[in-house]
């Protein structure tokens, strides 16, 4: 389980994405689906992971 964890909303800024996450990391999602951006960072092992997760 991770300390902290927070969520946001991916999505396009005019011809591209919001630049919270670099562009390579996207190339798998969906582009025709909305997703969220989950950060969570693990306090055992001292580091930071990104996933998404889809939006209703």
């Amino acid at each position: 389980m991770t300390a902290t964890e927070f969520r946001r909303k991916l999505y396009r800024r005019g011809s591209s994405y919001e630049t919270t996450v670099p562009m390579p990391m996207l190339f798998a999602l969906d582009k025709g689906k909305k997703y969220n951006v989950v950060f969570g960072f693990e306090p055992q092992v001292n580091k930071w992971f990104v996933k998404f997760e889809e939006r209703a």
